[in-house]
């Protein structure tokens, strides 16, 4: 068994994406912005959206903060949206999920320009993805690809399995995985015989948000294990995956926290800095 350290891959990647920065501020005196924008005070919402203007700054990105009251109108943050659609100094809007129950959040993120839609949820983001034309994919799907490329993970041929359904997730993954060549299957809670069908899986993934969910009896010998799940029991945060006897019969394993995680963060970057690339050529045409 091998641990895949997220927070390894995802350094590198940021530390790749400082470089390039500096490199754009230098030659042309332009950097790509980031607009985040945060209602309410859940606060798993509000540690993400910090950790994500930290970075930003500190990879040379402009970082623009809007942090709204929970009673925040519709109308006001999709006003904002408009807003930030028309700023050419921001190539990418965050609208941190979930929204508070009054505001419809399938409005909003239809709102956002898809070209600016660095969350990858836009609906014609999400087209895009189905076409295997995405420039700006979901960064958690995307950011598990990222891995397994980088631990040698051989994707095409192999069998997949996907623990869980979400738009933010389970489709998109499984959609990154068939554009891959993958064989893929898409599991739920209407799965039935679960444990045969993901003890079939070569590279087996897990985003059910179900703390020790899925046990040694439910994982192939040698199989890849990348667990999304982040659960907060007794006080400490824990995967989707039992880790400790689940990880002795996989080959690679991610260990929650410090595996998918990180990832999320820097491939939000990562399409930052694409989305500025391409509104910087469509300036220019």
């Amino acid at each position: 068994m091998s641990l895949i350290d997220g927070k390894k891959v995802a350094q590198e990647i940021r530390s790749a994406i400082g470089e390039e920065v500096t490199e754009l501020k230098a030659n042309a005196g332009d950097v790509p912005g980031l607009a985040t924008v945060l209602v309410g005070e859940d606060p798993a919402s509000a540690v993400y959206v910090r950790s994500k203007n930290k970075i930003c700054k500190e990879l040379g990105f402009i970082s623009l903060e809007h942090t709204l009251p929970a009673n925040t109108q519709e109308k006001d943050l999709l006003a904002l949206v408009h807003e930030l659609n028309r700023n050419q100094a921001i190539n990418g809007i965050l609208v941190q999920l979930p929204l508070p129950e009054h505001i419809d959040s399938i409005k909003i993120l239809e709102a956002i320009d898809p070209a600016k839609d660095v969350d990858g949820f836009h609906p014609v983001s999400m087209g895009r993805l189905m076409m295997g034309t995405a420039v700006l994919a979901p960064c958690t799907p995307s950011g598990i690809i990222e891995m397994l490329d980088r631990y040698g993970v051989e994707i095409e041929g192999k069998h997949a399995v996907v623990l869980g359904r979400s738009n933010i997730v389970g489709k998109p993954v499984a959609m990154l995985l068939l554009h891959r060549n993958a064989t893929v299957t898409l599991c739920h809670s209407r799965t039935q015989d679960l444990s045969a069908v993901t003890k079939t899986a070569d590279i087996l993934i897990a985003a059910v948000g179900k703390p020790n969910m899925v046990t040694k009896d439910m994982v192939k010998e040698g199989a890849v294990v990348i667990d999304v799940g982040i659960n907060r029991v007794d006080g400490k945060l824990t995967g989707d995956v039992a880790f400790n006897e689940v990880e002795p019969k996989a080959s690679l394993i991610t260990p929650v926290p410090g595996g998918v995680g990180p990832m999320t963060i820097a491939m939000l970057m990562a399409n930052t800095l694409k989305a500025f690339k391409a509104q910087s050529e469509n300036a220019k045409k």
